[in-house]
């Protein structure tokens, strides 16, 4: 089974990535994005990273905002898997908005 960090390794997770925030039991980031269609193509290469890792975030959309929540549900808390899927959204995130940096 995959073990929970403790407030340490969160907080040092936390500081290698861009715009998380969140505890022990999960993370969440909100970005926006230059448009919907944006949006939803951020979505669609989230799902496809996060299937292949076999470890899923909660999305919302509303419009060309975004919000990312990681948790691992069945350890009860946020692991390393979690960090993992924020580093890969940041970087789909980034590439989405290279021509567009105030949007992130």
């Amino acid at each position: 089974m995959v073990e929970v960090l403790n407030p340490g390794e969160l907080e040092q997770g936390l500081s290698a990535l861009r715009g998380w925030t969140g505890d022990v039991h999960g993370i969440t980031r909100t970005v926006k994005l230059p448009s919907f269609p944006d949006a939803l193509a951020v979505v669609a290469r989230v799902g496809e990273a996060a299937e292949s890792m076999d470890h899923h975030p909660d999305m919302d959309i509303r419009y060309r905002h975004l919000t990312f929540t990681c948790c691992t549900h069945a350890a009860g808390g946020l692991t390393d898997l979690d960090l993992r899927l924020a580093r890969l959204i940041d970087d789909i995130v980034a590439d989405a908005t290279a021509d567009h940096p105030a949007n992130h």
